[in-house]
């Protein structure tokens, strides 16, 4: 039995978009909390991996930076959530829209791995239903998984 592919291209130019209901439910739960934290508090530190660092060696540099791009990201990253919370139920996406469920699933991705302190160095192959934070666990897997399909899709015309 072949592995299931969630998103696959279309002779048209868009893409098919084939998520179970469960996974559809976790998105449009999931954006909306991430938009809420973003606009709520953009220098929240659980979204410091969406803001890296560009100058770690000097602060004055550092903070002239942020001050010339950090509006105009978090207007960007508001506008994919906002896109994928309306387009959960969706079957088909254009390339626009398949580049924000790219973007916004990186997005919450990182802020969930950012939550339980994953690292390059953490497995997850097995669940352990003992852990408290199995669920977000399972969750920050899965976003990967759908990352990784996404980008694959996005991929396939070149």
């Amino acid at each position: 039995m072949a592995p299931r592919r969630p998103i696959e291209p279309n002779e048209d130019g868009t893409y098919r978009l084939d998520l179970r209901e469960e996974e559809r439910a976790l998105i449009a739960a999931i954006a909306p909390d991430l938009r809420g934290l973003l606009a709520d508090d953009p220098n929240d530190e659980m979204l410091a991996r969406l803001f890296p660092t560009a100058r770690p060696d000097d602060s004055e540099a550092e903070a002239e930076f942020q001050g010339m791009v950090r509006d105009e990201l978090v207007t960007k990253r508001l506008s994919r959530l906002d896109m994928v919370a309306e387009l959960a139920e969706a079957t088909v996406l254009d390339q626009e829209q398949l580049a924000a469920w790219m973007g916004a699933v990186n997005d919450i991705r990182l802020v969930l791995g950012t939550r339980l302190g994953v690292t390059e160095d953490d497995e997850f192959d097995e669940a352990d239903e003992d852990d408290p934070e199995s669920v977000a666990r399972s969750a920050y897997w899965y976003l990967g998984w759908l990352l990784e399909h996404l980008v694959e899709a996005s991929t396939s015309e070149l």
